[in-house]
């Protein structure tokens, strides 16, 4: 059945294909537009945007305004949650998010601690984005919220920055595994309450986002990955039975295979490095969503055409939303996405 409202993302995220996919690009509205830029320079501060609700809209809407995009994503950040949980969060031009590393005592502080009232007031300024954005956007435009997945957010929170392998994050899940449980638990529950709260103000649909599953082995990979947004996934649905759900996994090459069946997730956002074979392997379980190369819209030209066309022979033949293999980046030239968007809408 066709989406009232003619979002052909969420008829996607219902198993209906189309000759053209829908499209939209992970980190859609961010420094490769000359307008986002603008704003951002205005703010003052990254987490300044995030929690503005009207520079929020705006910046979520640029990106619709200049390519017509199928979804339009929440302006926002993974680290909004544990800047709710009362941990520093702050983000240094040029180098990214910076916290005070959480130890194991001060875990078991925070979750005897946690208030999920106060917790879902600090992030009330994302909400009313939410709510905005929602009246602002063109009908048949999908409303994407989102969440990072508890693994990911906690890599930030153990090891206070971003790092190449999340190995302090791994070392501390092996050193303090109840500690670490504890953690994730606490980002599961608040993680589920803040989609909850998206979806009740306009989302459509969600997207939870794991940016580093793809550093965990196999055993730890199902401990920290998928049985925590399983936890999301279940609160959601017993909240919300007919929530829509995207769960993008980077980096999880092989273990993409049963996380949709394991977590509940609608669809599977993929990165760049899975094949198209396997793909459509995937594929035939349900939606999938991505998987460009990022660089292929930096570089352009035949490597761009290339490559969209490729992803759009390798899952023509069932629902698929054109997306990246992960987030679009600063360098990306307008008139390559400009080419991007052409080329997959025919």
């Amino acid at each position: 059945m066709d989406n009232p409202n003619g979002r052909k993302v969420m008829d996607v995220l219902e198993g209906k294909k189309f000759e053209r996919p829908p499209i939209w690009l992970m980190r859609q509205a961010g420094r490769y537009l000359p307008e986002y830029r603008e704003v951002r320079k205005q703010a003052g501060s990254f987490l300044q945007v995030c929690y503005n609700p009207e520079l929020a809209i705006e910046v979520s809407m640029q990106p619709i305004r200049r390519f017509g995009f199928d979804a339009s994503i929440l302006f926002s950040d993974i680290l909004v949650i544990p800047d709710a949980l009362g941990r520093e969060v702050r983000f240094v031009e040029g180098e990214g998010p910076r916290l005070e590393p959480i130890t194991a005592d001060e875990i078991g502080s925070l979750v005897k601690a946690y208030d999920a009232e106060k917790a879902l007031k600090h992030l009330k300024p994302v909400l009313a984005t939410v709510e905005g954005l929602r009246g602002e956007l063109p009908n048949e435009t999908t409303l994407l919220g989102f969440c990072g997945a508890p693994w990911t957010v906690a890599t930030y929170m153990i090891a206070g920055r971003g790092t190449p392998d999340q190995a302090p994050a791994r070392l501390f899940s092996y050193s303090n595994p109840k500690a670490f449980g504890q953690l994730l638990d606490l980002l599961s529950d608040v993680s589920a309450d803040y989609l909850i709260a998206q979806l009740k103000k306009g989302a459509d649909a969600v997207q939870i986002f794991d940016s580093w599953s793809g550093v965990l082995g196999e055993v730890d990979f199902e401990r920290w990955c998928v049985a925590p947004v399983k936890r999301i996934v279940d609160r959601v649905r017993a909240e919300i039975p007919n929530a829509k759900i995207i769960g993008f996994p980077k980096g999880a090459a092989g273990l993409y295979e049963d996380y949709r069946q394991k977590t509940g997730v609608d669809a599977l956002s993929l990165d760049w490095t899975i094949t198209s074979k396997f793909g459509r392997l995937l594929q035939s379980s349900g939606a999938v969503q991505g998987n460009l190369d990022p660089m292929r819209v930096v570089a352009g030209g035949d490597a761009l055409i290339e490559g969209v066309d490729d992803v759009l022979e390798a899952f023509g033949g069932g629902p698929h939303i054109f997306n990246l293999g992960h987030g679009i980046t600063p360098q990306a030239p307008l008139e390559n996405v400009e080419l991007l968007v052409k080329r997959v809408r025919g």
